[in-house]
């Protein structure tokens, strides 16, 4: 990319840059056994976690992590590292300290 790696990136309008955890790819079978990415057994959500986003995102904030479907995703590499640009309304939740604890019974 040249000259643009060295621009600052702002996102627009309901866009959000997230980053997947590096333990996302693959993951263990509660017997231990390693599943690779590419094995795919039904529709999965993923984590990711949040590093930009537009003015008009009203409900997540950077740092925050956001609950996506993987299978229809933007991908986009910026200085050797690669990020997911979505859209706030496919994001199916949010996980952050900064939300009222006990509002939903949930935990990571």
């Amino acid at each position: 990319m040249g000259r643009h790696d060295k621009l600052p990136i702002k996102m627009l309008q309901d866009r959000l840059m997230v980053q997947l955890d590096a333990t996302e790819s693959e993951r263990r079978s509660s017997g231990g056994i390693l599943i690779p990415a590419t094995a795919q057994l039904g529709k999965r959500l993923s984590w990711a976690e949040v590093k930009a986003v537009g003015p008009a995102v009203r409900n997540i904030e950077i740092a925050d992590q956001v609950l996506f479907n993987p299978e229809d995703l933007h991908e986009v590499e910026v200085s050797g590292e690669t990020f997911i640009i979505l859209r706030e309304r496919d994001v199916h939740a949010v996980a952050a300290e900064r939300l009222e604890i006990g509002s939903t019974g949930l935990y990571l």
